[in-house]
Order: C-alpha cells, then structure tokens, then sequence
C-alpha cells in the first residue's frame, strides 16, 4: 500500500460505542474491531493526524427516524450510557467527536466542514456495522468526492454473508480495502 498523507487523511471510526459494540458481530467480534480500532485512532493520534469517531445518539426519542419499513426495528428503551464511546479509544488525543441521528455521519453533522477545513481528501473507515452505519457513511463521503480506504478487520456486521457482501461488491466500488496493519504500515 503506498503511504499516506497525512495532512490530508482522517481516520473516521462509526459507532464504536457502549450501546451498539455488544453486537454479536461476524466475521470479527466487538473485541476485535476495538483493538484494531484502538490501534488505528492511536496510530494516527501519535502523528497528529485527523480522528473523528462518531457515535449514534437521541435527545428525546423523537429524534430517531421512523419510516414505515417492512422490517420495522423493535422498540427499544435507550438505556444509560447508550452514547458513551468505548473506552479504548474515547480518550483520543484531539479526537474529534461528531453526534449523528440516522445511519451515515455526513447528513446532519459538521463532518463534511470539519474535513473540507483541514484540507482532508482521504478517510480511513472504520466501525459498526458494515452494512448500515460504514456502508452509509461510505456512500456519502464517495458522492462528496472523498478518497477512501475501508479497514475490513476493524469492522463487522450481524451477519458473515452481510460484511462480506459489503467487503467484496460495495466497497471497491467507492475506495479501496485494507487490513488495520496495511493502514498502520502506510503512516509514514
């Protein structure tokens, strides 16, 4: 992987938070993506690069989406703590904290501004889960024109079949695919 610049490069990490990393995730475990993200947000962190994390949350509950869907979600009671970022990498140095109230970090929030100021083209993603909240964000970030590269181990989904579907049709279709240790690597 050629190295990247990091003055123009963030690392953009979804939902790794206390309310949705106890997921039974596949093909990765939460265990897992926390330590691949850790390492990343660190990573970046010691080089003065770019860390946004990004969490999903509600004031009120009146706040959330409510669409009528064929698979409506099942009620549930946000409990506290809900929003709170995992613990290994809430303490990030200069992290960059963004609240978003639907599936994708861009619609809403100031994550397009914050990036645009610093003259960021490229976003390491990361995060919970594949195939809504990365994906989404994804999908976005290509329309806006942002270089991408996805670190498939520091990501999972509910579903083995979901991630790698994702992994393998969406994803290099908007950047390119890389291991936490190829990223890592490529901070020079």
């Amino acid at each position: 992987m050629e190295n990247l610049k990091l003055s123009k490069t963030a690392l953009v990490v979804i939902d790794l938070q206390n309310g949705i990393v106890n997921m039974e995730g596949k093909p990765h475990t939460s265990e897992e993506i926390i330590k691949n993200a850790s390492k990343l947000a660190n990573a970046f962190a010691d080089k003065d690069a770019f860390v946004v994390l990004v969490r999903v949350s509600f004031t009120d509950g009146k706040d959330m989406l409510r669409p009528n869907l064929d698979l409506q979600p099942k009620p549930m009671q946000i409990p506290e703590g809900f929003d709170s970022i995992v613990t290994e990498i809430s303490n990030t140095k200069n992290a960059h904290i963004i609240t978003k109230r639907q599936w994708g970090a861009f619609y809403g929030t100031d994550l397009d501004l914050q990036l645009r100021r610093r003259g960021i083209d490229t976003i390491v993603l990361c995060g919970v889960s594949t195939g809504i909240g990365v994906d989404t964000t994804a999908r976005e970030a290509f329309q806006r024109g942002y270089n991408q590269i996805f670190v498939e181990d520091a990501m999972t989904a509910k579903s083995k079949e979901e991630h790698d579907y994702v992994c393998k049709y969406i994803f290099p279709r908007l950047g390119k695919l890389r291991t936490c240790e190829e990223v890592i690597s490529s901070l020079k």
